[in-house]
């Protein structure tokens, strides 16, 4: 009976010890030097890929897109749709899942696409009313856009949703109206998109892209400067 009370206690004792060993290493030991390692080579990434602006604010994430619309007339009409604000590059539509009621610069809260086929009725007309809109907001008394110039990123929203790029084909026909809006050159928006375009990985993975985020930062210390 004794020698039975005692081999109790000792497997006691040992799991408890082994649970106090396994406690500091898995969950303090692994976790910090994980941490440090993350904050010493991968600083940017590690706390949320942030973009400042030029007074050093944190204005959101380069992984994360924004909208950049006019607020609405009246906050409580849930069927008011803002207007975008046309003094800024716009990013790629965002028709995923969920409503977000916490980040009020971006509809979405989940990410997700729209799971309709390319044949649904609902999307032909999305993406046609899409269209339409971006030749009429981004045609100005100097420069036209047709219909043929209009990329596919600028009418359909990517497979998360949530993607914070375009393509410079996009940026290039928002130039003449980013340009009139903000009383700017055209070369000097050129020379801002093309400062902000970023090529394939390794130079030959994925397509070149521009953050729509980073540039409307840089274009806002632009106007200011």
């Amino acid at each position: 009976m004794n020698n039975s009370v005692g081999n109790t206690a000792r497997l006691i004792g040992a799991g408890l010890r082994a649970l106090l060993v396994l406690t500091l290493i898995c969950g303090v030991i692994y976790p910090l030097a994980v941490t440090g390692i993350a904050q010493a080579l991968f600083n940017d990434k590690a706390n949320g890929s942030e973009i400042k602006d030029k007074g050093g604010q944190v204005v959101g994430s380069s992984l994360i897109g924004q909208t950049y619309n006019l607020p609405k007339k009246d906050p409580n009409d849930a069927e008011e749709a803002a207007k975008p604000d046309l003094k800024w590059f716009q990013p790629r539509p965002s028709n995923g899942l969920g409503s977000n009621s916490v980040n009020q610069q971006y509809s979405l809260i989940l990410s997700g696409a729209t799971n309709k086929a390319g044949d649904n009725p609902d999307l032909v007309k999305l993406v046609t009313d899409a269209k339409d809109a971006v030749i009429a907001d981004n045609s100005t008394a100097t420069y036209k856009v047709r219909p043929a110039d209009v990329p596919a990123d600028a009418v359909t929203s990517s497979g998360s949703g949530l993607d914070p790029n375009i393509s410079p084909e996009y940026a290039k026909i928002q130039v003449h109206r980013v340009a009139e809006q903000n009383g700017l050159d055209v070369k000097q928006v050129e020379k801002l998109v093309k400062d902000n375009t970023t090529g394939r990985t390794l130079g030959f993975m994925g397509e070149p892209r521009v953050n729509v985020l980073e540039l409307n930062t840089a274009l806002k210390a632009l106007t200011k400067s």
